[in-house]
């Protein structure tokens, strides 16, 4: 079986999941797999050697600007000649199968010469009733169009009697020792004005990454990291807390290790207003709307949050993949979220609120 692989490379998210699916799909000798990326400059990707001999294109992405979606430096910073260009030049002719995490060249490619497609990411969720946040009909536009499949299986943290599976963790520390440091991940805020909130915490230990650091760097409490995919999953571990954007990934790797979370959408971007909206319904979050220290300091005397045991292998996945059956996802999200223990408190709730 031949598959075509695209992933879309604005997020870290979107990547950590398709290495967890690239380590698994090695083990699978019948199986031939071409990764494709798109939405990020080519020497921005980072720890990518499980995916072999990769292909990157510049797709389509968002601009950001002071922690939300700037829309005008999105207009202007995406080429859309260059883009449909790609899509036209792209043979996926070969293929038997593209499997697709939100990622536009490969997904319209597929579609133009009818190779068989299945969309496996978050963004595949919004096709179907979950709690929803924040979006416009520009936002449905983008969620139908973007990136389109022939099947849509989403990933989610329940299942929301939908065509959803949960997450996959596969890093898990075999024994944790808690350092007492908060973990901060706020890649769309400036690094100034991340400091300028953290600086009168200096009780606590804050180590924070961030895209724009090239080098470590310590200034008193607060300890700056350049992108490194061992050093966050260490300092995630080894963290008493998390400070993030509403991004998927890193909030499903925090829930799996208990750690507390104090989540910032991105405003404008819908997808992270509906991530946080899930959360505080499960009151497995608290909210930062703005960069403000005084909700920090509250946050940081919250207790610890309970955890979710998440599948480790997606062995099963890539059996349903190769059977073929694309129509059946109800097996397949049966036989993952058996592999799913929620706490007592997340699941009263889950109950409470009828998911």
């Amino acid at each position: 079986m031949k598959i075509l692989y695209g992933v879309q490379g604005t997020g870290n998210g979107h990547i950590a999941r398709a290495r967890i699916m690239a380590a698994a799909l090695q083990q699978h000798t019948d199986v031939s797999v071409d990764f494709v990326f798109s939405g990020r400059a080519p020497d921005k990707y980072f720890d990518m050697d499980v995916f072999g001999d990769y292909r990157t294109l510049p797709g389509l992405s968002f601009a950001t600007r002071h922690g939300q979606v700037d829309k005008w430096a999105t207009f202007r910073q995406n080429n859309v000649r260059g883009f449909i260009a790609d899509v036209r030049a792209f043979d996926a002719s070969s293929y038997d199968l593209l499997v697709n995490d939100f990622e536009p060249v490969t997904a319209w490619a597929a579609r133009r010469q009818k190779v068989p497609s299945i969309s496996i990411s978050h963004q595949a969720a919004f096709a179907y009733a979950v709690p929803k946040s924040g979006d416009s009909i520009l936002d449905k536009l983008l969620l139908r169009y973007f990136a389109p499949c022939e099947v849509k299986l989403g990933v989610h943290w329940f299942h929301f009697n939908q065509p959803i599976v949960p997450p996959f963790i596969c890093d898990k520390p075999a024994q944790q020792e808690l350092h007492a440091h908060i973990l901060v991940y706020l890649p769309f805020e400036d690094i100034s004005d991340i400091q300028q909130m953290l600086e009168p915490l200096s009780e606590h230990h804050f180590v924070c990454y961030h895209p724009a650091i090239t080098s470590d760097v310590t200034n008193g409490h607060i300890s700056w990291h350049p992108p490194s995919k061992a050093g966050f999953a260490r300092a995630l571990s080894q963290s008493c807390g998390v400070i993030a954007n509403g991004g998927f990934e890193l909030s499903s790797e925090a829930l799996h290790l208990g750690k507390k979370l104090l989540i910032k959408p991105l405003h404008g971007q819908f997808e992270q207003l509906s991530n946080v909206l899930t959360l505080s319904q499960l009151e497995l979050c608290q909210t930062l709307f703005q960069l403000d220290t005084d909700i920090v300091e509250e946050w940081l005397e919250a207790p610890a949050a309970e955890a979710i045991t998440f599948p480790d292998d997606p062995t099963i996945l890539i059996n349903w993949l190769k059977a073929g059956d694309l129509a059946d996802t109800e097996s397949l999200c049966e036989a993952l979220w058996k592999q799913v223990k929620f706490g007592d408190r997340t699941r009263q709730k889950l109950l409470s609120l009828a998911f």
